[in-house]
């Protein structure tokens, strides 16, 4: 127990400080602006420099994510594997409320008056233990949690969205609602085929539909219209945030009231071909099958195994190889493209696409390829394009005042 003298000694600088005292303005307010400005510089550091993860969507069907809790907690994520499993809950909430039990009576056990921490020593002991143990529970969680699995990771921005959006619809839904939702009778989809299918990019469809009607449809599907769920929580292969990116490629693309942003226009459109300018897979090709031929042209399809995912795959692959031969317009993938019946193939190839004929620029452009050699890679192309010809600069001449 403290002795007299020194309560006394405390009190009466005490009652000292307490006549003297210090204004709430401007004192206090000076300090608390210092302190919270401050702690609003880290905030915005923390945010520009490190950020935060950019995680895929909770997804309750996802069985593959591994859930950790926030930083501030690791310590007692990791706390935990050392408690087995039956008694659990006593690692999970009967210890960790015992230590905070301890932090609120430790100034009723420490009962020493000296604010000085070298005079504290049972205290600052106690702390420093509890501080060390937190960080090193804290770096061992950190060190031995395994790295989330490889998902669907969806950017915030809208011209991302669109552009991966575009890219699963190619993917999962041209064949029945057609690369521009104009619908029409599905040709070549087992179970469907010869059903009509109504325009989806209709006013009709965009005006009255809101983003969240279009999520749950692609999600939950329409198994009574013969549509399949896509959402994984109902037995498809799509996430929520794959899901978000097609509704939102869907209402950039065809809803009239909403304007699509230029960069986002621009990642989806075919560049434009100069009058020698030679196509490449890479940069025209690509394009224009990712949105209208991929659909059926990839592993799983019924598609005679002409695959057409990678460059490589539309020149080596199919029962009828091969179906592209550079210089050569009478190539499969040409006649198919002008619709032609190739029954004498075996097997026999029909029109492409099976609903509906590409539109002629598109076409050209295949030819033009074709023509070219078939270029993978835009280097290639350059390669090949003739070089424009120039003309000659003019001699010159000596003028009449030359001596």
């Amino acid at each position: 127990m403290p002795n007299e003298e020194q309560k006394n000694a405390y009190k009466e600088k005490y009652n000292k400080a307490k006549q003297k005292g210090v204004k709430f303005f401007p004192d206090i307010i000076y300090k608390d602006l210092i302190i919270s400005f401050g702690i609003f510089v880290l905030l915005v550091g923390l945010a520009t420099f490190i950020g935060v993860a950019n995680e895929p969507k909770a997804d309750p069907s996802d069985a593959s994510y591994i859930p950790r809790p926030e930083w501030y907690f690791l310590f007692l994520f990791e706390f935990l594997k050392f408690v087995p499993g039956q008694i659990e809950w006593i690692g999970a909430a009967v210890l960790p409320g015992m230590a905070i039990l301890v932090l609120f009576l430790l100034p009723f056990i420490d009962r020493n008056p000296r604010r000085h921490w070298s005079k504290r020593k049972f205290a600052v002991s106690v702390m420093t233990i509890i501080f060390i143990g937190i960080i090193a529970l804290t770096v061992m969680a950190v060190i031995n949690t395994p790295p989330q699995p490889e998902t669907e990771t969806i950017a915030g921005t809208i011209t991302e969205k669109i552009v991966v959006g575009e890219e699963l619809y190619s993917l999962h839904c041209v064949e029945c609602h057609g690369p521009d939702g104009e619908g029409g009778e599905i040709v070549g989809v087992e179970g469907l085929e010869g059903v009509v299918v109504k325009s989806i990019s209709s006013q009709d469809e965009m005006y009255t539909r809101s983003d969240g009607t279009l999520f749950n449809i692609t999600e939950y599907g329409q198994p009574d219209l013969g549509m399949p769920p896509f959402g994984r929580a109902y037995g498809g292969e799509l996430g929520p945030g794959s899901i978000e990116a097609i509704v939102t490629f869907m209402r950039y693309t065809w809803d009239d009231r909403v304007e699509i942003p230029e960069e986002a226009s621009m990642a989806s459109a075919i560049p434009p071909l100069g009058p020698d300018e030679i196509p490449s897979y890479e940069v025209h090709i690509q394009r224009i099958v990712k949105r209208y031929c991929i659909s059926c042209h990839r592993p799983g399809k019924e598609n005679n195994d002409y695959f057409m995912t990678t460059y490589e795959e539309m020149m080596e692959s199919g029962e009828n190889f091969p179906n592209v031969i550079p210089y050569d317009l009478e190539s499969i993938l040409i006649l198919t493209l002008y619709r032609e019946e190739l029954d004498y193939l075996d097997p026999e190839v029909g029109p492409m696409p099976p609903t509906k004929a590409l539109k002629p620029e598109l076409i050209e452009i295949f030819e033009r390829w074709v023509m070219g050699g078939a270029p993978n890679t835009a280097a290639e192309a350059e390669a090949l394009s003739p070089t424009p010809a120039y003309p000659a600069p003019a001699e010159e001449t000596p003028s009449d005042t030359e001596p």
